[in-house]
């Protein structure tokens, strides 16, 4: 097995919004702002080389809504998903399987482009799309909080495909899966999350996507404005992070700019990054 870390691009999302109750007065020790109280994102994407297997984890937010869309998200930065899986030694022709996390539009949008006569085509025209049966009927049946984050024009295309697949263990941890990693379930932010749980080159390494976004997402109660259940998030993530301290397991963070791969400690404070590392410098090839 290889893994690539994949940066599909950078944008901003409210402060406010990305640490909920917490005071901005703490959060903008470790996430500052800018003018507009945004604080910079990642899309930072796994790709899992097993065989003839190419496994993509999540695909960023992809590029083909208008600029009215992305004027509230502030793109920066030179990556895109294509860029960097050429970066990799890989065309989008070569994925076998893309594994979503969860369906809101920064974690999805890029599994489906438009093509030049502005149809909806799958991305990843050879690959297989999984996602979790359970939040594929809630993403495309959506309340009303979660609404605005799940883009049908990101979703239905991959149903019309024809190549759709569901996981449909309730979990909450899934050992035997289609993949060459466990999936570790939780609903706090949204209903059945996968996390994917890689065993690789004698360490363990959490896709923490959602759970706890940035290194500043650490402490227990610094949970998102957009989670839908908080207090179970606040139960999950108490679990899943102690539990990752306990077993030695590394967080590869999805949303931090600045922090690919970290390591944890057990403070007075409670579970704190020990240290950070680039994926490519801590793994030899």
């Amino acid at each position: 097995m290889r893994l690539y870390p994949v940066e599909a691009g950078n944008f901003k999302l409210d402060g406010g919004a990305m640490f909920g109750v917490v005071p901005k007065t703490l959060w903008e020790r470790t996430n500052p702002s800018d003018d507009k109280n945004r604080i910079e994102m990642a899309s930072r994407c796994l790709l899992v080389e097993e065989g003839k297997r190419l496994i993509l984890i999540d695909t960023g937010m992809g590029n083909k809504q208008g600029d009215s869309f992305f004027r509230h998200y502030g793109l920066w930065g030179d990556y895109s998903l294509v860029s960097s899986l050429a970066l990799a030694g890989f065309h989008p022709d070569d994925i076998t399987d893309v594994f979503f996390t969860h369906l809101h539009f920064d974690h999805c949008g890029g599994a489906v482009n438009k093509d030049n006569t502005g149809k909806l085509i799958p991305a990843f025209k050879n690959a297989y799309y999984w996602v979790h049966k359970s939040h594929w009927e809630w993403a495309t049946y959506p309340n009303a909080r979660e609404k605005a984050s799940f883009l049908p024009d990101n979703i239905l295309p991959l149903e019309q495909s024809g190549q759709l697949k569901f996981i449909e263990d309730p979990g909450p941890f899934i050992k035997e899966t289609p993949f060459p990693f466990s999936i570790q379930l939780i609903d706090g932010h949204t209903e059945k999350q996968m996390l994917p749980l890689i065993e690789y080159q004698g360490k363990k390494i959490l896709y923490a996507a959602d759970l706890v976004p940035t290194v500043g997402h650490i402490p227990i109660p610094y949970i998102m404005g957009y989670d839908t259940r908080p207090l179970l998030t606040l139960k999950e993530k108490e679990q899943i992070l102690h539990n990752s301290f306990e077993k030695e397991v590394l967080l590869f963070l999805q949303h931090d700019p600045h922090h690919q791969l970290i390591s944890l400690q057990n403070t007075e404070k409670g579970i704190r990054m020990e240290n950070h590392y680039k994926f490519k410098s801590y793994f030899s090839p």
